[in-house]
């Protein structure tokens, strides 16, 4: 299990352009009309993930509703974890209904650049893309009986929307390490 590392909130999101499964390149700047952009880092076979499927195609479904951006990245090497390749992201998002672009970190830079940790973790940015939330979807876990509600994401959201300041008191998202690429770890991880 690993938590996820401290990024400033306030802070500029970092830009990314990640194609999907398909090769559709999808930019963060493609979301400059967007209230509010949530960017989560997962996988396909990670069980702090598996775990949150239904919440994440609800929220993905109600971002639409808000005018709410969403985006999952996946930087996962999918040469050791092939559950995580191009194709199996593919059937993931359809089996599960994920209406947002599920997006494919390649080089493993992006999530370097967000310092994400594991998966799941979540990113709620701003209109202006700074970060203003960091950390987990809610308290359930796969090894609790807490419902899954998304209730830290969406509280932030809520927050963003109704031109409020989201709560600084944040608790950092707890899953499995992104799994780096032999010699490609970043230097703050561990």
């Amino acid at each position: 299990m690993t938590q996820s590392q401290d990024l400033p909130l306030g802070t500029r999101a970092p830009a990314f352009a990640l194609p999907d499964p398909t090769g559709q390149m999808v930019a963060l700047e493609d979301f400059t009309e967007a209230k509010a952009t949530v960017v989560v880092f997962m996988c396909n076979h990670c069980p702090y993930v598996r775990h949150l499927r239904k919440g994440l195609a609800d929220l993905g479904r109600d971002c639409e509703e808000w005018g709410v951006a969403m985006v999952g990245i996946n930087a996962n090497d999918a040469e050791r974890y092939p559950d995580d390749r191009p194709d199996q992201m593919a059937v993931e998002a359809e089996t599960y209904g994920y209406t947002f672009p599920y997006l494919i970190d390649l080089t493993q830079e992006v999530a370097q650049a967000y310092r994400a940790a594991c998966t799941p973790e979540f990113f709620v940015l701003d209109a202006e893309h700074r970060i203003v939330y960091h950390g987990q979807f809610d308290a359930s876990r796969p090894s609790n009986e807490t419902p899954v509600t998304g209730s830290d994401v969406r509280t932030a959201i809520e927050a963003v929307l109704n031109g409020k300041p989201v709560p600084s008191e944040q608790t950092p998202s707890i899953g499995c390490n992104i799994k780096w690429r032999p010699g490609n770890e970043p230097e703050w991880f561990g």
